[in-house]
This record gives structure tokens, sequence and C-alpha cells, in this order.
């Protein structure tokens, strides 16, 4: 699969490294490196970070507050995330366009897909903040939408596994690892790759999904020269 434009999504439960809360300075640069390495490649790179290290909506209406209060909360979430992304890229020597599905002046600048399109053609990383803009949508969908906006070659989603198993590899050391399934047989087998929202999206935009290992240093730009394998969902 010959990948020329992007779009990575990260968790933002994995910017924390080895704490409990916020975001691991270590894991941060790492992230920021193999994004920087990616496009010294001449890969265009957009990213959409979630907010989980920091509230997430779904937490907070498991604890009686108004759900859509919290989502808007966990939006703001991912706009920290997504400016600690801007300020290590940019420390790092890469341009970037910090865009969000959340205005927030003077911060980010309202998702607009001519925008990050011009952006992404600029050879800056896009980085687009706040999820959907709408309650009751996750990252995943905002990853799957924004990813069919740019017209996205993959969207990629990093984990801490290293693709899609039969079954937890944490806990069931019998698990194997799949290197290619079809949108159908991930939905008939109940395989949990992203909500059932962004996977339609992905399946009736062809934008194919692959999940694989971005805790591992170099792993992202070692998938784009075919080196290192994930999980392809198409």
């Amino acid at each position: 699969m010959k990948l020329n434009r992007i779009l990575l999504k990260l968790s933002g439960e994995s910017l924390m490294g080895d704490q409990h809360y916020g975001i691991d300075p270590q894991r941060l640069s790492q992230y920021c490196s193999d994004i920087a390495t990616t496009a010294s490649m001449g890969v265009q790179i957009a990213v959409v970070i979630g907010g989980g290290n920091i509230f997430r909506g779904l937490q907070g209406a498991a604890k009686g507050m108004d759900r859509v209060q919290g989502d808007y909360m966990g939006m703001m979430a991912t706009l920290i995330n997504s400016m600690a992304l801007q300020a290590e890229l940019e420390k790092q020597g890469m341009q970037t366009l910090l865009l969000g599905g959340l205005e927030v002046k003077p911060i980010a600048a309202p998702m607009s897909r001519r925008d990050a399109l011009a952006g992404l053609e600029e050879g800056k990383i896009v980085i687009i903040s706040g999820g959907t803009g709408n309650p009751f949508f996750t990252t995943d969908t905002a990853s799957a939408l924004r990813g069919v906006e740019i017209m996205a070659d993959a969207l990629l989603k990093g984990t801490r596994v290293d693709g899609v198993y039969t079954a937890d590899p944490e806990k069931d050391p019998t698990a194997t690892r799949y290197d290619r399934l079809s949108f159908d047989e991930a939905y008939t087998r109940n395989l949990k790759i992203m909500d059932l929202t962004a996977f339609a999206l992905c399946k009736e935009n062809n934008l194919p999904i692959v999940v694989f290992d971005m805790n591992t240093p170099g792993n992202l730009p070692r998938l784009i020269k075919g080196e290192v394998n994930g999980t392809v969902v198409e």
C-alpha cells in the first residue's frame, strides 16, 4: 500500500506513558520524532489525538455529569493534547497548522477542508483538534471524518499493540494477529477496532484502516517503508 497522505489517529491515553494522568514528555517527544521523520520522507500527515489522558465525556456521564457538557470538556482535552503535539513538533523543527472542530481563538482556526489540504500541500503537519465539534461523537469518528475529508490514502491507528488480534494479546497468550481483514469480517467477528460510526464512515468511503504499534520508536516511518506490519482493514 503506497501512502502519500495519511490521517494518524493517536490515543490520548498513550500520551500518559507510565503515568496515571497527563502528558509524559518522553512519549510526546517519541511520537513527534516519528511524525517528523515520516514527514521528511515526503508523506503528508494530518493528526487527530484523543483526550482520554485528561478527560473523557463518557466517564463524566457515568458519574452523573450531563453528557453534552462532558463531551465538550473532552473536546477541550483533545485541544490541550493537540497544542502539546504542536509545541513539540515545532521544537523539533517542523511546521504545523492547528485546526479545530471547535474554534478557540487565538489557538486553533476552525477546521476547513480547504485549509487542511493547503497546509498539507505546504508540507505542514496538520493537527485537527476538538473532535467533530459535536457531542455524542468520539475521536475515532472524528479521525474517520477528517481522513475522508482530506482524501487520505489510509487512516493509521497508532496503538500499543502491533495490530488486531483474535483476542486481547495482553490477556490471552494464544491470541493471533490478523494481517488483513475486510470491513465485513471485522464487523462479523465483533473486533473492537473503532466505534461503529467511524467504521461505517471508513467502509462507505473506501478508507483503509491500518492498526499498528505506535509506542515502539521508529515504527511509524518503518510502516510507511513497508518494514513493519500492522493489520490492514479494507
